[in-house]
């Protein structure tokens, strides 16, 4: 792996993953879930824009929305007003409804960009994924959170036998430095080995969490956190933390379990799912960087943002908490 030199020199408090599935209706085909999109939107602005209110928000999306006449215009509202202070923080969104079907039929997973079906899929997924990426940023926007949608494929990120080799992060520093909030996606990439694949969000968080040591970690899902089996299931039990060690194993601490846990994966899921998710956040625990698992848009989610949970988890607090132990 080729290390980038470059780091901002203001400090990540946080970089949030915004799961797929927890901003997107999952089983319906490019659907976003509106209500919850705009609840984390709000959140963020909450935890990392703290003089801010839902009064005084100073929206940055001009563009037309459906079912208007006219752009809205915000242009008044600024006046001489000074910049707000803000927390620098990065979000990464999973694909959730968008780009998985895309991916999954086409294969672009297993690469082979030589069949005409392969390369119509990548083209495909990329549509799909960076049309999303722009309605996060919108609705991020219409916060008052200064953000830029950022592709991995068009940064120049790849892979080999879909593990990340080349990652150059150097506008993602600048846009941090300059106060903007990076937005970035999985993605579709080119592959040197299998000539194309798909980059999970998963992945890129830790490459970012490796580079730029954030504060902490918090990935933003549409469950409560980790459970010992399909939360679904009669019986499911809540994984409160999770102890990582030294050499990259983990074990549950809380509560104690008896039984072995399952993971499972969706079909049309090509990025691993939840085993992904954990082997991804035990690694950046492992950095000494706390990860925080819980439900998008609750007051559990708030807390997580906010940073407090690093002086102790409370036992009010429903979420997965993932730790390096020494």
């Amino acid at each position: 792996m080729e290390q980038n030199k470059n780091s901002p020199t203001k400090r990540v408090r946080c970089i949030v993953k915004l799961g797929g599935a927890a901003i997107t209706c999952k089983n319906k085909l490019e659907t976003i879930d509106e209500e919850n999109l705009k609840e984390v939107s709000t959140h963020l602005r909450q935890a990392f824009l703290p003089d801010s209110t839902s009064a005084n928000v100073l929206g940055m999306d001009w563009s037309k929305r459906p079912g208007q006449s006219e752009a809205p215009s915000f242009i008044d509202d600024f006046g001489d007003q000074p910049v707000a202070d803000s927390e620098s923080f990065i979000a990464v969104h999973g694909a959730g409804s968008f780009g998985h079907f895309q991916a999954s039929k086409s294969g672009v997973h297993k690469g082979g960009l030589s069949r005409p079906l392969v390369k119509a899929g990548f083209v495909a997924t990329r549509i799909s994924v960076t049309s999303l990426n722009l309605e996060i940023v919108r609705a991020l926007a219409r916060e008052g959170i200064p953000s830029i949608g950022m592709s991995p494929f068009s940064c120049g990120w790849s892979t080999c036998q879909r593990n990340m080799t080349e990652a150059d992060i150097s506008m993602v520093t600048k846009a941090i430095d300059t106060g903007f909030v990076p937005v970035l996606h999985g993605d579709a990439v080119l592959d040197t080995l299998q000539e194309c694949t798909i980059l999970s969000g998963d992945v890129i968080i830790r490459y970012l969490a490796a580079e730029l040591k954030p504060e902490f970690v918090v990935f933003l899902t549409d469950v409560l956190g980790v459970y010992d089996r399909p939360p679904v299931e009669p019986g499911a039990v809540l994984i409160r933390e999770i102890a990582v060690l030294e050499d990259g194993s983990w074990s549950v601490v809380k509560p104690k379990l008896e039984d072995t846990i399952e993971f499972t994966v969706a079909a049309h899921d090509t990025t691993g799912g939840m085993v992904t998710k954990i082997t991804e956040a035990a690694m950046i625990a492992k950095l000494g960087i706390d990860v925080y698992i819980t439900k998008a848009g609750t007051d559990h989610s708030v807390k997580a943002l906010s940073g407090i949970l690093k002086g102790g988890i409370p036992d009010d607090w429903l979420g997965t908490a993932i730790r390096y132990v020494s």
